[in-house]
């Protein structure tokens, strides 16, 4: 049986374990007057006999899922003749995905020596036998911890407690499961722009105006010997980012404040679904907009005028990025907003304040931290958008801050230097995890700057 299939099996099983485990607490409990009498309520004694039922089976399988493909390609490969072992781990991996393929059919067994095709069967054999065990072993325990956590309930039995504590242990490992995967993502990229730090100098990466990555992958290759400073991308990077706020920023915060202060019940029922409807939109249809609407309008308006537009322009993917965040901060802000205490609304009005001056004095203060929260999210998302300036500011590394030429962005440059075959030991693939942690470094100090803003804030105001 399969993975999904097992899932809804257990699912079926973990509810009639929850539903008897409920009948039977109340059964308990009527011969010593009712549920009163129970030390939890029935719920908690289902919920604890559910947790006996799936929790075992879930670690099970978990665990056989990680070491069930290991076991099954060794014994395979054990199983070939001395003289088809292979040497090393190239040769490993190549004999391996041709017993692969010859067993999922995609190679036709005349086409290889006959102990591949003898390892391909081998390999089915073991699969099937796999999948039998998994599925007996599963249901068996699964089954097993239902009758077990059912024969538990009993009256003076602490279910609540204990069911409590799981889900506390549950929710500890999902925190904890978080920060690893954050804490291993930041070191694999560390450890990747270390090698590239050791083949192209920091200084040039971090002050270097040229950007030109190309590399001879091979010895007996002729190719440039590639330019990596980043600071055209870092340029490029800003620059469209700012553009995107610069629009974002005061058209969301003032929407936010209309909306929470301003305008008719029915109109925000209807405006704020409605903007943030933005923010579901997929980034490609920005990116074509960008392209074929907005760049050609610009284009031809800087003409009408006198000016010089590039077809692909920083300011066309700003204006279209600037659209595509302003829900960020008008949402989060609206939020913020309303919740501000009515007490803090009504005693500046009591004092003589007008609408306008309660807004800017009292409620915007108060709503701050939420608010920079907003412009913040808004500008982590303009720094690592892609597609739009993909589509509309398109891959020319230049240095400049003029809006009208066309510029490329640290994200651009990741997705180029790691499209097709790549190999990982040259600068200019390794230079695309050296940006991934400019990337990061980046978003970090945004959180450190709106944190030093928001304590300076809680410093005056609380």
């Amino acid at each position: 049986m399969q993975t999904g299939n097992l899932l809804l099996l257990l699912i079926a099983i973990g509810a009639a374990v929850w539903y008897l485990g409920y009948r039977r607490s109340h059964a308990v409990a009527a011969p010593l007057g009712g549920i009163r009498h129970l030390h939890s309520l029935p719920s908690y004694y289902a919920m604890l006999a559910m947790i006996w039922c799936v929790l075992p089976a879930l670690a099970l399988l978990g665990m056989w899922l990680i070491i069930d493909d290991s076991i099954i390609r060794n014994s395979v490969i054990s199983a070939l003749p001395v003289a088809a072992l292979p040497t090393d781990e190239v040769g490993y991996n190549l004999l391996m995905n041709k017993i692969q393929n010859v067993a999922s059919g995609a190679l036709a067994e005349d086409a290889v020596q006959p102990y591949v095709a003898i390892a391909a069967e081998h390999l089915n054999s073991l699969r099937r036998s796999n999948t039998q065990l998994l599925t007996l072993f599963f249901v068996c325990l699964s089954v097993l911890g239902g009758v077990w956590g059912w024969s538990r309930i009993q009256p003076q039995l602490r279910a609540r407690q204990r069911v409590e504590k799981v889900i506390q242990f549950l929710l500890m490992l999902s925190a904890l499961v978080a920060i690893l995967t954050t804490v291993g993502i930041v070191f694999s990229v560390l450890f990747e722009s270390i090698r590239f730090f050791g083949k192209v100098s920091p200084a040039e990466f971090l002050f270097g105006l040229e950007w030109s990555p190309q590399t001879a992958l091979r010895a007996d290759q002729v190719a440039s010997s590639g330019a990596f400073g980043a600071v055209p991308l870092f340029a490029g990077t800003l620059l469209i980012s700012a553009i995107a706020l610069i629009i974002a920023v005061p058209v969301g915060l003032m929407s936010a404040i209309y909306l929470a202060e301003y305008a008719h019940p029915k109109f925000r029922a209807f405006a704020k679904p409605t903007l943030e409807i933005l923010a579901g939109v997929p980034t490609v249809v920005y990116g074509f907009f960008a392209a074929l609407t907005v760049a050609p309008f610009i284009r031809e308006l800087g003409d009408s005028i006198g000016l010089s537009v590039a077809s692909e322009s920083a300011l066309a993917a700003g204006l279209v990025m600037g659209v595509m965040i302003i829900p960020f901060v008008s949402s989060l802000s609206d939020d913020v907003i309303t919740a501000v205490p009515n007490a803090m609304r009504d005693g500046s009005l009591a004092l003589g304040a007008t609408k306008s001056e309660t807004i800017k004095q009292v409620i915007i203060p108060a709503a701050l931290p939420g608010i920079m929260g907003g412009v913040l999210l808004a500008a982590s998302r303009a720094i690592g958008e892609t597609m739009i300036v993909v589509m509309a500011a398109g891959l020319a590394a230049n240095l400049t801050a003029n809006p009208l030429e066309a510029v490329t962005t640290i994200t651009v440059q990741i997705v180029t230097l790691l499209v097709g075959d790549q190999e990982f030991d040259s600068a200019k693939t390794l230079a695309a995890f050296a940006l991934g942690l400019m990337l990061f470094l980046t978003t970090l100090a945004l959180n450190i700057i709106a944190l030093r803003i928001v304590k300076k804030y809680r410093e005056q105001y609380e």
